[in-house]
């Protein structure tokens, strides 16, 4: 196999996660996209050819910049803004994005904050069409959404208010080390709540109180992933330090690869060309099969 590296593809089992049917991760190269749980106890080596291709122009580049583009395009795209990244910085109704059309497209449109049990609770914001995938990114085994709101900014807004409370941010390394323990999500929902109130009071009152809706009605939802076992010791690998990665793969988490040699972050290396090579499985067994699903 061989093609330019995208962000893995994930699909939730028909019926809900279990440990015996977790998530299902797909390899995407170039438009193929490859099953991946399969090869879960075989040898699977990545090899970064040295090629780098800007997902937006296609132009060779040295280096990638916000996961997938060359430096034109990073300095030039709207979705490489930094207001991306902290929504509350919008500034749009100043004048001075660098796409209207994508504003419009991906900024001015609903948003759905949440809190999620990843290596802790979490708070996050995304637009509702990315869910379940933007939970399972973030190797996240509960997530609940929490407030509806009618534009990106104000996502952002209101996450600085839980950002108060609790933390934005996933600790990746004990986010692999362990399958963290379930919390109790609507509690931890109706506490937090109530802790963002006062902050939460300019932000209504700025953009009224139909602009922000809290959901009472949404279910917790949970997730598995098809982990064999969990390292004790995370060590993370790079293309940029060595072209090869790989060893047996023991688990898939969030967007790594668990290796018993190491743990890589797939999505943080977009737009690599590789080639991907998968030894027979080192017991008797369906070996040929599996390899024919590449």
């Amino acid at each position: 196999m061989r093609g330019f590296l995208r962000k893995m593809a994930s699909e939730v089992p028909e019926g809900g996660c279990t440990p015996d049917n977790p998530v299902q991760y797909l390899l995407k190269l170039d438009d193929d996209a490859h099953p991946l749980n399969p090869l879960i106890g075989q040898q699977v080596t990545l090899t970064h050819t040295g090629n780098i291709q800007c997902l937006e122009c296609g132009r060779k580049t040295k280096k990638s910049y916000s996961q997938g583009f060359c430096y034109p395009c990073f300095k030039k795209l709207a979705q490489c803004d930094l207001c991306v990244v902290s929504p509350e910085r919008c500034h749009y109704d100043q004048g001075t994005c660098r796409d209207d059309e994508f504003a419009k497209n991906f900024c001015m449109q609903p948003h759905i904050v949440y809190i999620a049990n990843s290596s802790g609770t979490k708070v996050g914001i995304t637009r509702p069409e990315n869910l379940p995938t933007r939970w399972i990114d973030q190797g996240a085994v509960q997530a609940l959404p929490v407030m509806r709101v009618m534009t990106r900014q104000q996502s952002g807004f209101v996450e600085v208010a839980f950002k108060n409370h609790i933390s934005d941010k996933t600790q990746w390394q004990q986010m692999l080390k362990a399958e963290n323990r379930h919390v109790d999500m609507i509690e931890r929902r109706d506490q937090l709540m109530g802790d963002i109130k006062a902050d939460l009071e300019p932000v209504i009152e700025r953009f009224g109180i139909q602009a922000i809706q809290p959901i009472l009605d949404a279910e917790v939802q949970t997730f598995c992933y098809p982990m064999t076992r969990y390292p004790t010791k995370v060590s993370s690998l790079s293309f940029d330090k060595t072209p090869d990665v790989g060893g047996t793969l023991i688990g898939i988490k969030g967007q790594y690869l668990v290796f018993d040699t190491g743990v890589i972050n797939l999505r943080r290396f977009t737009s690599y060309e590789m080639e991907v090579t998968v030894s027979e499985a080192p017991v008797a067994g369906d070996a040929e099969e599996q390899l024919s699903l590449l």
